[in-house]
Parts: structure tokens; C-alpha cells; sequence
């Protein structure tokens, strides 16, 4: 080397490392061209244009000089960014906003910022969180409904159309370090496989780095749809006591002081979406004892709402002058009309829900504790907001130990579920949810509950936000109108990031939300929220400063399905002055006509603009109904190799069809065991497997009943095992109809051994809508949980040879003769419920019966209720299981 060659590489040396190495002042900004050169970019295109070469380029490298791209950073002082939101919780859950279940991080952010409390969501999840991360209204983002529902329309395809970049995608690309812990809700059903495509993941919507489940919910015990980035991941394998919530707060931890250590000045962007509180509810033992020792409850849900009540307006939460609106008497019966069965069943699933609460606080408190003990809380905006939706009702009347069953419209009475799961409550054998009276008295002091737009109790959430370096009003509360589309412009704000015209080549559409930074400094300042709409399964609401225009209840969110609604257009509409009436206390729709229609005109100008229509009222029909995947148009499938954790929304469907599976295996002469194939496990599904040499088909009817077909001993060598099952019914078309006769149906299966019969059962029902969505149709092994505990454990993978698995599968058609009958059956039904706005919610939304022709509404709803009563007594009478009896009561009133 010359000495030339030496004196630059010796000068190039002392401009890097500065007074270590050559003696001189470090230079406050690196200049452009040194490999610590950093830029600040314009922002209004990402990724932006590659920088310009600023160096000399000869034909010798010593006399050459050479430029380094500028590393990206935002604008000076950007805070990091930790946004927090929890699941299915109201606004009187936590303490923060005057519920009884300690919360003591939230109570921090709130001590240390301001507490909102007029913050709105969509009332369901996956909506809220694309809203959330987009700064657009749920619609526009595709997401009408949750990624399960999906159909095809622009609103409700749940896709986030590429025009519409996220958060993470903006700040990854003005310098941020951007993660997602938790609930991704917001990938396609049909795009989560190991398929892809992966654009639709958070890894490829701008986080950089993802820990979490894929779906609504999983169980917190033994995930099944947990992921790293995009590969699937078990880390609960052989760990007993292992419990996601813990996992996750670990995670970002880890992922923060990983970050810290690497890049200490470069801020980061984290989601931190925990499934606490959605079902299942699955704390650890610790926090159950603790909630179990406070004895929060033992009063029932009408004293809770009471004491919510006046706690808020000890706090300020809600104005002195705020009335609680009525309880529901005629849906949902008073805490001393209960019997000591009842109380002590319910008590018990809230103690659980309360624990998770806590718990799922505690490791968020842990989070925020970590990024306060690297220093950087200071400039760190917190945003933490409790509940995507009020809490949920989906647990109905009586709670439910396996939330799977519900959604087929299967759940066990009081009785089986202390004699059968009280104990277990809450552990890795329930898929719990609680009864629907907490969830009306969680979302205190307003009406209804998750699922429903229309009031308060499906929207309102609590929120605080804390930021030492932005906010001085440390402990103040902020009463203005915000929704969850204001988060990302508030964000963008507070970091002087512009929301880019350009991503990828794509014209960005404008964010519809405001930022709300304005109200960081000024209590009293107007909000600029002006207007909103809402929208869920075609019940709806407009707000527009300060008036509140709001369609009637016409179906209790715990009634999935077998109610005709009328026409959207002809829902009826209640009126509140929201400046007089925080609550939604009393309707003035009759005293002020000519304000109501003013509104209502200006929802359906708001539901064009949003893509809103067109507007459905259907919701678990919604869950079965044809949508892209991987295994749409196809009636055959061959796998030839071991295979695990395709999602439902890929996954061949073998409900409400008939089926076969054709395995080649071959048994080697020690023997062999393990799993050939199977969808679902300990909370419903299906699975195909060796059992000490004999061949097994398990179908788990939601962990309330097992059909098992078993086989004689195989002898070693090559065997091919078939399962052949005929449906009874006519299949999913009757929907159509509005007729759910064609689903869940029976048939017969048939277990064959090399051509021959060995096992023949009838399964008199079968599932509707859905198998157990945390899992995965898995070949080769199973991942999750086990369709029969007593058979086996996870992963038990196969130890024969497994050469070939073909599903074939035959969807019932309708013939002309079935249409013709279904549409008669349907005009016949008439127009539904009636659209009468003096008619209570209760029967608006009561399922019509046969034989009611002439009587009113109250009537038929009185009538029904005497039918199932007879039914029921019918049931008890007769020596049947728990599924038998349910399924009597339901063929009985029909």
C-alpha cells in the first residue's frame, strides 16, 4: 500500500471516530457523505427517492472520493410511540375510568397524562384495529366487518387497499424501529397460511418485526395461530403454566432493550395488542386467586352497575348530571330474580374475566416499566386504549365454557356447567366467556354492548395518553368527541411526520380522522371532530356536533342468527342530545322530526362516501358463505408429505358437505402411531390417526360430545384407511333463504380398511358454521390441542410412512324443486319483525314461530317462550346427553 493510500485512509479514520482517534471535536450533524450521515426526509414520498451520489468517482480508487447514503431519521425530538389497546372491554371495566377490577398501569398513564373521555370505536374488533392503524373509518379500510365475515364488496373484503399505508409503514420509512405484539386481526382469513401472500401481514404492512397470534382470539394456554413474523411458532411445547399474556409482555421486553442496545437514538413505533379481554379468558391461577379474594361481585351485576356509576362520577369520568340508563329488564333477567345455581355459576366466569383484566394490566404495566428504566419514557407517547369494542355479550345468557360451541348455536345449561366446568374455569379445558349481564353492567353508565353502534355501550372506550415531553397537564380529563381514526394523525403530529401523497408508486387517499394533539394543551378547546358515522351488521348511528341519530336495536348481539330483520332502509331511528344527555338516556325523536331527518340524510351521505353499502344485517350467515382462499373452486385434495398450520380460511371445509378421506400409509413392523390428518381440536374439530396400530376418525362436536370410528389392528405393511361420510342435509344454499335447515344436519360415516367396512356410526348433527378458528388442518402430526385428550398428546406426529392423503368433497346443490320451496317458505315468512318504533328491542328481534299467524309481537314472543319452556321439560324428562338435549329443544320448536 503507498503512503497516499495510507493518509487517506488515515484521515477517512479520524473523520469516523472523531476525539478517540484523532483528537478533534466531534461534529454536532456527521456531514452527507460519511457512513454517519443522517437525513431527515420531505415524507410526501416513501419510500423516497435514492439519494444522490455527492462523491467524486475516478478511475483510481485513491483518487476517488467516496459518499455514503444518509441513514433515515425523523425530524428532531419524534417521541416513540407505544400504542396499547386491549380486546372486548368496556368503559366501566377498568378502574381508570370507575370499575372495580384494579388496573393500576392504565391508572399510571392516566396519573402521568390526560384521561379521554369521549373516545370512540367501530364496536368490533377487526374494524377498530384497521381503523387504528390507518387513520381511515373501518369501511374505507375494508373492514365493515371482522376478517371471518368477509364479502365482496369494497367495505367489507377485508382488505386494506394499498392506498391506505399504515402507521408502521410511514414511520418505518421516516427512520422508525416499528413492532406488533398480539392480535393481528387485520390479515385476509384466505391469506394466512404459510402461502401467503405476506403483504397483508403486519411485516408487510410497515412492522418490521411481529409476535402474535393470527385471528380474532386464541387460546391463551396453547395458541395454535401464533407466529414470529410470518413462520408458525410452538414455544408452549413442554411448559406447563406457559401463558401467551406473559409471553408477549417478554417479547417486547426483550424487543426494546434489543433495539436500545443496537440503535440507542433511533425511536421506535409498538402495537402492543394483547387478546385480554376477548375470550377465551385465560388468566393464571396467581390473579384468579387474587380477583377471588377481593370478592368484587358477590353483590351481582345490578349493584356492579351502581357502584360503576357513582364511582365515574366520583373520578369526573362522566358529568354529575349524567343519568344510568335503564337496565334491560326485558332481555336480561335482574341479579335477584337469579337462583344460587345461577349466582354461583356466574359469579365465577366474572371473577375469571376480572382476572384476565388484571393480569393482562400487570404485563402491560411491565412493558411500560421496561421503557421508563432505559430512560425513555420521558419522550415515549403513550396511547393506551382499553377495548377495541364494549364488552362483549357473545357468551350468552348463561355464559359459555366453550365459545366455539356457541357460535354453532350449541351451549350447555346452568346445571351441566357447574357439574362439568366449573372447576375448570378458565384453564387449558374451557374456551370460556361469561354470562351477558356483566357485559351489559362492564359497559356502564351507557346501554348495550359489544357488536352495536347505535349506543354507546358497543363504542365508547376508555383512553389515556401520557407523554411527560408533550403533556403538562398531568391527571386532566378531555371530555371532546374523538373516534379511532384520530390515533394515526395524532401520532404523525406529535413525530412532525407528514401523512406521504405517494407509497409505492400508489396515490394515497386523504387519513379521515383529526388529530387530537390540540387537546393536549387545552381542556376547554372545542373538539374538531365534528362528524362521524357508525355502522355494524346494518345497525347504525350518525353524529354530527353534539346530536346523536341512532337506529333502534332490532338484534341482541348474543342472536347470531334465525331472526329476519326488515329492510335497512326501514329500520326505525331514535334522537339524543348529546349535549344535555351524555348517556343516551332519553330519545327526542318525537320533539324534534325535522333534526332527525336532517341526520339521517346525512348517514347515508356519510355511507356513500365510506364505502358503507351495501348494508347487511346477516352475521353468522356471513361465516359461511363463499370467499377467496386456497382451496375455493376445489372438491379434491392430495397431500404426499407432512404438512401443518393451515389456517381455517385456507383449509379445505368438509361442513355441511359430504366427504371422503383416502389415506395410503404403511405400518412398519414395530408398530405406529400418530396423527394422518386433522382440522380443529380440544374445543371442536375433526382428526384421522393411528392409535396402537388401529385406525381412529375422531369428530370433537365442541368438546360436549365425541363420535369416534376405530379399526382393528393394522398388520405392518401398506394399508389404505378411508373415512366415507354422507350428509343428510340440503347445505349451506338454504341461507340463501333465509332458511338454516340445510346446515348441521346429520349423516353416516364409515371407517374401511382396505376396501372393507370396520366401523359404522350415525352422527345425528353435525357443525354448522365453524371449527375451532385457533387451529389448523395439520398432516403428519397435530399442532394446538388434541381432538380427544384420552387418545393422545400434541404434536404426535406419525411414525409410519405416510404416502398419500385424498379428500374428496360433495357440496349438496339445490335443486329446482328445493328453490321453489325455500322461496315459498320465505315469502310466506313475510317482511319480518316489524319496523314499529313503539315496539321494545325485545320483540323487534324475536324469531318468528309457526302457528302465530293473526297474533302481535308480544304475542309471539310470549308464545315462544312457553314453547321452549315445554321443550325443555320435554328434554329433562328424557335419559339424553348434553348435545341430544339441545339439539331436542331445537327440533322441537321447530
Amino acid at each position: 500500500m503507498n503512503s497516499r493510500a495510507i493518509v487517506s485512509i488515515l484521515f477517512l479514520t479520524s473523520a469516523i471516530s472523531g476525539p478517540a482517534f484523532g483528537q478533534q471535536a466531534q461534529p454536532t450533524t456527521p456531514p452527507l457523505g460519511s457512513p454517519a450521515a443522517t437525513i431527515t426526509i420531505p415524507g410526501d414520498q416513501l419510500p423516497p427517492p435514492p439519494q444522490k451520489f455527492g462523491g467524486k468517482i475516478e478511475r483510481d480508487a485513491t483518487k476517488s472520493t467516496p459518499f455514503w447514503p444518509a441513514r433515515v431519521v425523523p425530524p428532531k425530538g419524534a417521541p416513540n410511540v407505544l400504542l396499547i389497546i386491549t380486546d372486548d372491554s368496556g368503559y366501566g371495566v377498568p378502574s381508570t375510568f370507575g370499575g372495580v377490577i384494579p388496573t393500576p398501569a392504565l391508572d399510571r398513564i392516566a396519573k402521568d397524562g390526560l384521561r379521554y373521555t369521549n373516545f370512540h370505536s367501530t364496536a368490533l374488533c377487526s374494524p377498530t384495529r384497521a381503523a387504528l392503524i390507518t387513520g381511515r373509518n373501518h369501511h374505507s379500510a375494508g373492514y365493515g366487518v371482522v376478517a371471518e365475515q368477509a364479502t365482496g364488496y369494497p367495505g367489507y373484503d377485508s382488505v386494506i387497499a394499498k392506498d391506505k399505508a399504515t402507521i408502521g409503514r410511514i414511520l418505518k420509512d421516516n427512520g422508525y424501529h416499528t413492532a406488533w405484539f398480539g392480535k393481528n386481526h387485520n390479515t385476509p382469513e384466505y391469506q394466512a397460511s404459510q402461502a401467503g401472500p405476506f403483504d397483508q401481514w403486519p411485516t408487510g404492512m410497515g412492522f418490521e418485526y411481529f409476535y402474535g397470534f393470527m385471528g380474532g382470539d386464541t387460546n391463551q394456554w396453547e395458541p395454535g395461530n401464533l407466529v414470529r413474523n410470518t413462520t408458525a411458532i410452538y414455544p408452549y411445547v413442554g411448559k406447563p403454566g406457559w401463558n401467551l399474556m406473559t409471553a408477549m409482555a417478554d417479547e417486547a421486553i426483550d424487543y426494546v432493550n434489543r433495539i436500545n442496545a443496537l440503535s440507542p437514538d433511533q425511536p421506535f413505533l409498538i402495537k402492543f395488542a394483547p387478546g385480554a379481554t376477548h375470550a377465551p379468558h385465560h388468566p393464571t391461577k396467581e390473579w384468579v386467586q387474587k380477583i377471588s379474594e377481593m370478592k368484587l361481585f358477590d353483590d351481582g351485576w345490578n349493584k356492579l352497575r351502581d357502584t360503576i356509576f357513582a364511582n365515574q362520577k366520583k373520578l369526573g369520568v362522566i358529568p354529575q348530571d349524567a343519568k344510568l340508563t335503564p337496565w334491560p329488564k326485558d332481555l336480561i333477567k335482574e341479579w335477584d330474580q337469579l337462583n344460587a345455581d345461577e349466582k354461583k355459576l356466574f359469579i365465577r366466569q366474572v371473577e375469571i374475566f376480572a382476572a384476565f383484566v388484571a393480569y393482562a394490566d400487570n404485563e402491560i404495566g411491565r412493558v411500560i416499566q421496561a421503557i421508563d428504566d432505559l430512560g425513555k419514557l420521558d419522550n415515549t407517547l403513550v396511547i393506551y386504549i382499553n377495548g377495541d369494542n364494549g364488552t362483549s355479550a357473545e357468551g350468552q345468557p348463561n355464559g359459555t365454557p366453550n365459545e366455539v360451541a356457541m357460535f354453532n348455536g350449541a351451549n350447555p345449561g346452568v346445571e351441566e356447567q357447574l357439574k362439568y366446568f366449573y372447576d375448570a374455569w378458565g384453564t387449558d379445558r374451557t374456551y370460556n366467556h361469561m354470562s351477558i349481564g356483566w357485559a351489559w353492567a362492564f359497559d356502564t353508565p351507557f346501554s348495550w354492548t359489544k357488536q352495536i353502534v347505535s349506543h354507546f355501550g358497543g363504542t365508547r372506550q376508555g383512553m389515556a395518553i401520557s407523554w411527560p415531553k408533550g403533556i403538562t397537564d398531568k391527571g386532566g380529563i378531555r371530555n371532546q368527541f374523538h373516534h379511532v381514526i384520530d390515533v394515526v394523525p395524532t401520532i404523525l403530529e406529535a413525530a412532525q411526520i407528514k401523512q406521504p401523497d405517494m407509497v409505492d408508486g400508489i396515490k394515497q387517499s386523504p387519513i379521515e380522522g383529526v388529530s387530537m394533539m390540540y387537546t393536549f394543551g387545552n381542556a376547554n378547546a372545542p373538539s374538531t371532530h365534528k362528524t362521524q358515522y357508525f355502522e355494524m351488521f346494518a345497525d347504525r348511528a350518525i353524529y354530527d356536533d353534539g346530536w346523536i341519530a341512532s337506529t333502534k336495536v332490532l338484534r341482541p348481539p348474543w342472536v347470531t342468527g334465525g331472526i329476519k330483520l326488515p329492510d335497512p332502509a326501514d329500520y326505525p331511528w331514535e334522537l339524543y342530545d348529546l349535549k344535555n344527555d351524555w348517556t343516551q338516556y332519553e330519545d327526542v325523536a318525537a320533539k324534534n322530526p325535522v333534526k332527525l331527518k336532517e341526520m339521517q340524510d346525512l348517514f347515508w351521505k356519510e355511507a356513500q362516501k365510506y364505502q358503507v353499502l351495501p348494508l347487511d344485517s346477516s352475521v353468522a350467515g356471513r361465516l359461511v358463505i363463499p370467499r377467496p382462499s386456497l382451496s375455493a373452486g376445489r372438491t379434491s385434495f392430495t397431500w404426499t408429505r407432512p404438512l401443518t398450520g393451515t389456517p381455517n380460511g385456507d383449509a379445505p371445509s368438509v361442513l355441511n358437505a359430504s366427504y371422503s378421506f383416502k389415506i395410503d400409509v404403511e405400518i412398519p413392523q414395530s408398530g405406529a402411531e400418530g396423527m394422518l390428518i386433522t382440522q380443529g381440536g380440544r374445543f371442536g374439530g375433526y382428526g384421522f390417526y393411528i392409535l396402537t396400530n388401529k385406525p381412529v376418525f375422531t369428530w370433537n362436536l365442541v368438546d360436549l360430545k365425541r363420535l369416534r370410528w376405530e379399526g382393528p389392528e393394522l398388520t405392518p405393511g401398506k394399508h389404505v384407511i378411508e373415512f366415507d361420510f354422507k350428509y343428510d342435509g340440503l347445505g349451506a344454499g338454504t341461507m340463501a333463504f333465509g332458511d338454516y335447515s340445510g346446515i348441521g344436519r346429520g349423516g353416516t360415516g364409515v371407517l374401511k380398511v382396505d376396501g372393507n367396512a370396520v366401523a359404522t356410526e350415525t352422527m345425528e348433527h353435525t357443525l354448522p358454521f365453524i371449527l375451532q378458528w385457533d387451529e389448523a388442518l395439520d398432516i403428519g402430526s397435530d399442532t394446538g390441542t388434541p381432538v380427544d385428550d384420552n387418545d393422545y398428546s400434541t404434536p404426535f406426529t406419525f411414525t409410519g410412512t405416510l404416502n398419500k392423503i385424498t379428500l374428496n368433497i360433495d357440496r349438496p346443490k339445490l335443486s329446482p324443486e328445493d328453490i321453489k320451496r325455500l322461496e315459498a317458505a320465505a315469502r310466506a315468512a313475510g317482511d319480518g319483525p316489524s319496523a314499529d318504533a313503539s315496539k321494545s328491542a325485545a320483540e323487534a328481534a324475536a324469531p318468528q314461530v309457526s302457528g302465530d299467524i293473526g297474533l302481535s309481537l308480544l304475542q309471539k314472543v310470549e308464545l315462544r317462550l312457553d314453547k321452549r319452556e315445554g321443550c325443555r321439560k320435554q328434554a329433562q324428562a328424557r335419559d339424553l346427553g348434553i348435545v341430544e338435549r339441545l339439539q331436542f329443544v331445537r327440533d322441537c320448536m321447530k
